[in-house]
Order: structure tokens, then C-alpha cells, then sequence
């Protein structure tokens, strides 16, 4: 049975429908009429309509779903894991989904940070604490004293419900500017994707999603009074405050341009409030290296404690913003194949940007996309991490859900299952000396 349902007068009480209450011309351009017919795939054919109207209980049943996916392949990698620097041999689930920087996260919240650096024999600044931001192992830390729970309970649990409410606000994210059917294919995505046991370790990853996609919903629908309380948290999450910064600039200068040449309004107080949120951002994004610099005494604290994770593929070697792909790919691809590689990812993302399926997303998720990019690009390593820190380009998953072919996406689905499997076998499990963290 088909089901003729227009999204913008469903039953659900809180479904606006694509765009109904974007106030950018793009958006209300976008913001058609969708009906069930619209959406031949998954929605009008298998489903019955309460799964659309209920959206954030499908939601729910497909987070729950691909946990339980995900913890059973945790469980089979547990159960043949060896005796590795963090745990014994087929450690307890638990257990397992703290290790790595799990591991560093627990000493931030019972130990804090050192007040004098570490050193290795060659004088350089050593691997510490330093490196990762306070708020997600505070928080465990908190809700485990108030409920005397243990650090590895609470980590994992803590890290779903972000996960579980990044999910939820991923949907209504997609639905500014997608069908319901195609915003609910992107959340089974965004749930089973390659990286997504991020939102079941205790990792910080699963909160800062949470908190970027509610900054994205609230950016793109200009509530900008919202956005400070939630930058704050999420630049002492994971380091964003920079990236964010340059999104909120490009906001700026795209709604400043809309008003003189379309008279578009872009009132004062919006002006002042999105200048604001830059200038905030951007002081949140330097805020740690000040408070490394200010508890060690040495200005460059933070930096040379996450060059010491780089030193091992290439040595030591000052910061130099936009060159780390280049050197990373000459490691790994050798000169000058490496750089070549790295130019054709730079052209290949640009003309990503360009394709109509990206076009269909509202303007500052395709900012935000840019404006991580050029982060990633000016900071960033590539190795094994590049999997889990390409995850803030959620986005995207909304265009990969466009195609409506019941066969694209039973294969897209079964692909990207084996690639969680795949990079659960590479960088989540320890084999030895293991140089692929996640």
C-alpha cells in the first residue's frame, strides 16, 4: 500500500517539512510539496506510516539496531583480543571500549593535567595529556561520582546517549532540506557508518557530534543566540572552535552579499549576534593552547604535545599550518607521488562541492563541510585517525542517501557494514606493537 502524505501536514506535531521555516531563499526554493510517491524506496513500499510520523522512534529502533550490530562485532574482536597494553586476553566489553584514548581520557579525570611536561631523551615534549580537550572525561567523571558507577560503565553510556541524540538531531538536520524517506536513510548511515563505533567507546567523538549537529540546526536556523553555550562546550569537546570560527565568517559574508544583491534582510542585530559568535569562536578555538601554556609555562605546550604523535611517522618538527599532508603523503606515498595525491584529493573535494547532490544541501552545512576541510587540511596528519576525524563531515551522508534505487541501497548498507567491520579489525584491535590507532 502507498501512502500519499504530505510532509509539511503529517501527523507528527513536529514535522516542518523541507524548509518550511528557512528563511533563506534557497531553502524556500527546495521547500516543494513531498508526498509518499516521492519516495518509492524505503518509505511508501515497506514501512508503514507511523514510521515516518513517529520519526524520532524510528530513529531510535535504527540507533538501537546498529549498536547492537556494532557491540557484536566488538564481542568477536574481544573475544580473540591478546593481552595488549591496556587490557588481558578477551577483555570484557567494557573494558574494551576504553582503550586507547579512552585510556587517556580516564587519567584527565581523575589525574587532571601535568603541570610540568614530559620529555623524551632527546628533549623533545613526549606524548601526555594535553592533547585532549576536558570536557567529555569531566563529564564521565561527574555522573560517575554522583552515581559511584565505574569509569568504563559510564564512558560507554554517556557516549551512546550523545550518540543517540546526535542521531536524532542528524534527522531534523536532514529534513531542512531533504524528504523524509531520504533524511531517514541518511540517519541509517549516519548509524551503521564506518566510523560509527565512535558512539559506543569512550571516546569524546559521540558528544561532539551531538553538539555540532545541534550548532548546524541552530546555524542554519538562525538562532544565533543559541549557538554560544553550545560553542563553548563543543571547543573544550574536540577541537572545532577554529573551524567553526571560519564557517560563521562565511555565514557572515554569504548573508552580507544576499542583502545587497537581493535585498535579502540581514537586520543588525543578526549582524551583530553572528560577529560575535565568530569573534567567540575563534577565542574558544586558541583557549586551550592559552590554559596548556598558562599551567605548564611553556607558550607552545599544546601544539608540541600533539606534534609528539606525528614525530613517529616523521620526526620532530615545528607546525607549519597546510604542510602535514604534504608531508604525510610524501611518507606514505613517497615524493613527489605523495604531494601529486594530495592535490588530486584537494581538486576531487572541490568538485564534490560543486555536483547538484551537494547543491541540495542548505548553504552552511556545505560551509561547514569547506570551512573542516581547510582545518583538517592546515592541522591535520593523515593516518589512521583520518577515518574517525572525517566524521564531523556527517553531512555529506544526506547526498550519498539521494539515489532512491532499492538496490543502491541494500549495497550501500551491506558496503558500509564491512567497512565499520574493516576498520574495527584495523584500528580498534591491537595486534602487538600497533601503530593504527582509531
Amino acid at each position: 500500500m502507498t501512502y500519499a502524505v504530505d510532509d509539511r501536514h503529517s501527523d507528527d506535531p513536529d514535522s516542518d517539512g523541507p524548509n518550511s521555516d528557512d528563511p533563506t531563499t534557497e531553502g524556500r526554493n527546495a521547500g516543494a510539496v513531498v508526498t509518499a510517491e516521492a519516495e518509492p524506496g524505503i518509505r511508501s513500499r515497506f514501512l508503514p506510516r507511523w514510521w515516518y510520523s513517529r520519526w524520532w522512534l524510528s530513529v531510535i529502533i535504527i540507533f538501537a539496531g546498529a549498536r547492537v550490530i556494532t557491540t557484536t562485532m566488538l564481542l568477536v574482536l574481544a573475544s580473540v583480543q591478546g593481552k595488549n597494553p591496556w587490557t588481558g586476553a578477551q577483555p570484557s566489553y567494557w573494558d574494551y571500549a576504553s582503550i586507547w584514548d579512552g585510556t587517556w581520557y580516564k587519567i584527565i579525570a581523575y589525574w587532571g593535567y601535568p603541570s610540568q611536561l614530559p620529555l623524551q631523551t632527546n628533549g623533545h615534549i613526549a606524548q601526555n595529556a594535553w592533547a585532549f580537550l576536558p570536557g567529555y572525561p569531566f563529564l564521565v567523571r561527574g555522573l560517575s561520582e554522583i552515581t559511584t558507577a565505574p569509569w568504563e560503565y559510564v564512558s560507554v553510556i554517556v557516549s551512546l546517549a550523545f550518540g543517540l541524540g546526535a542521531a536524532l538531531v542528524f534527522y531534523k538536520l536532514m529534513r531542512i532540506a531533504l524528504p523524509a524517506g531520504t533524511s531517514m536513510f541518511a540517519v541509517v548511515l549516519f548509524c551503521i557508518g564506518p566510523v560509527s563505533p565512535m558512539f559506543q567507546v569512550a571516546y569524546a567523538e559521540s558528544m561532539f557530534i551531538f553538539l555540532l549537529a545541534l550548532a548546524l540546526y541552530f546555524l542554519v536556523r538562525r538562532r544565533y543566540a543559541l549557538l554560544f553555550p553550545i560553542i563553548l562546550v563543543m571547543s573544550f569537546t574536540r577541537p572545532s572552535g577554529l573551524a567553526f570560527a571560519l564557517l560563521l565568517v562565511m555565514h557572515f559574508a554569504w548573508r552580507w552579499w544576499r542583502a545587497r544583491r537581493d535585498n535579502e534582510p540581514f537586520p543588525l542585530r543578526d549582524q551583530v549576534l553572528v560577529g560575535a559568535a565568530a569573534v567567540f569562536s575563534g577565542l574558544t578555538g586558541i583557549a586551550w593552547n592559552l590554559i596548556a601554556w598558562g599551567a605548564t609555562g611553556y607558550f607552545s605546550a599544546y601544539t608540541e604535545t600533539e606534534l609528539a604523535w606525528r614525530a613517529t611517522y616523521i620526526g620532530y618538527a615545528p607546525l607549519l599550518p597546510f604542510t602535514a599532508w604534504i608531508q604525510g603523503g610524501n611518507w606514505w606515498l613517497g615524493a613527489p607521488a605523495g604531494a601529486i595525491v594530495v592535490v588530486l584529493l584537494v581538486i576531487t573535494f572541490a568538485l564534490v562541492m560543486a555536483t547538484r547532490g551537494v547543491r541540495r544541501l542548505p548553504i552552511d552545512l556545505r560551509f561547514w563541510l569547506i570551512a573542516y576541510a581547510v582545518y583538517l587540511l592546515a592541522v591535520f596528519f593523515p593516518q589512521s585517525s583520518t577515518f574517525r576525524l572525517l566524521m564531523p563531515m556527517f553531512p555529506l551522508l544526506g547526498v550519498i542517501a539521494l539515489p532512491k534505487s532499492r538496490i543502491y541501497r541494500v549495497a550501500l548498507v551491506t558496503v558500509f557494514l564491512a567497512a565499520q567491520w574493516g576498520w574495527l579489525l584495523i584500528c580498534w584491535g591491537v595486534d602487538g606493537y600497533d601503530w593504527t590507532p582509531p
